[in-house]
């Protein structure tokens, strides 16, 4: 029988020639999920030998990410805003810099007792409207997603963590019949320019949902229709509250754009908020009252 040590070098040497980034962090998160141990255990007893069956467990799932599957893919789960979230092909791996939305959300909410409504447009597997119903306990949830798969995970996401009583999702195409009004709507919406997918890193180029990832020639075709479903005002279908709060993730370089969008459907002042990396990661505006 291969012994820890011996497993976790092969392994990461084969990660490491497979390109990936964390490769030894990799081999440990795989070889703990094969085996049964704490990712700790592995780091500690390497002189444990692996069972036959939990050996075939870790080839199986080390084939896998030399492939360049995603690893939460792999794991079938991601933390996220400190929780934990399943995940699958269907939808697109909860990212720390989506964790910039989230703060910047809160940040703007003067009493998390309050009754709010959220509308996530493209919820994919609920994360964000998740994370922030996980810290406003009294406001409720609506998830959009055109995937009939990806609402499938966002409810069982939403089951496991104990919200389903206050999150629901349904099928739809952005704020096409939808009725209102909300007092915050967010989303993360595709925002990759078309031409630049297939140059994007093989875990999300081979393995991730395209329909979550292309935002059209210029990136910004998600964009031009979702800011005037939520900036709906007279209209007797209106979306957001008069002074609701519209949150948006946008891609790197994005931010006059989308600023400008939001400007021109007559949102106020638009806030820019940066990830852990300096990047403008969100874009925030309060409708017109």
């Amino acid at each position: 029988m291969t012994r820890i040590d011996t497993a976790l070098r092969d392994a990461t040497a084969a990660l490491k020639a497979a390109g990936c980034d964390s490769p030894r962090l990799d081999a440990v998160l795989l070889l703990a999920e094969a085996t049964g141990l704490s990712p700790d255990r592995v780091r500690i007893e390497t002189d444990t030998k692996i069972a036959p069956e939990a050996a075939a467990r870790f080839a199986a799932l080390l084939e896998r990410r030399i492939g360049r599957q995603p690893m939460a893919q792999i794991l079938g789960r991601r933390e996220f805003w400190s929780l934990t979230f399943s995940v699958t092909p269907d939808v697109l791996d909860p990212r720390p810099d989506s964790e910039t939305l989230v703060a910047a959300v809160l940040a703007r909410v003067p009493d998390r007792q309050a009754k709010l409504r959220l509308l996530d447009f493209g919820t994919g597997s609920g994360c964000l409207l998740l994370s922030l119903l996980h810290e406003l306990p009294q406001a409720s949830g609506l998830g959009i997603d055109r995937s009939a798969a990806a609402l499938a995970v966002a409810r069982r996401n939403a089951a496991s963590l104990q919200l389903d009583h206050r999150a629901a999702f349904q099928p739809g195409d952005w704020g096409a019949g939808l009725a209102g009004p909300f007092d915050i709507v967010i989303s993360n919406p595709p925002y990759i320019e078309s031409a630049a997918l297939a140059a994007l890193e093989p875990e999300v180029a081979r393995h991730e949902p395209p329909g979550a990832l292309d935002g059209g020639a210029d990136g910004l075709e998600a964009y031009r229709r979702l800011i005037p479903d939520a900036a709906r005002l007279l209209q007797p279908a209106s979306l957001l509250n008069p002074g609701g709060l519209v949150a948006l993730e946008i891609g790197q370089g994005q931010e006059a754009a989308v600023a400008a969008l939001l400007e021109q459907a007559g949102f106020g002042a638009v806030a820019l908020e940066a990830d852990l990396g300096g990047t403008i990661r969100a874009l925030l505006a309060r409708k017109s009252r």
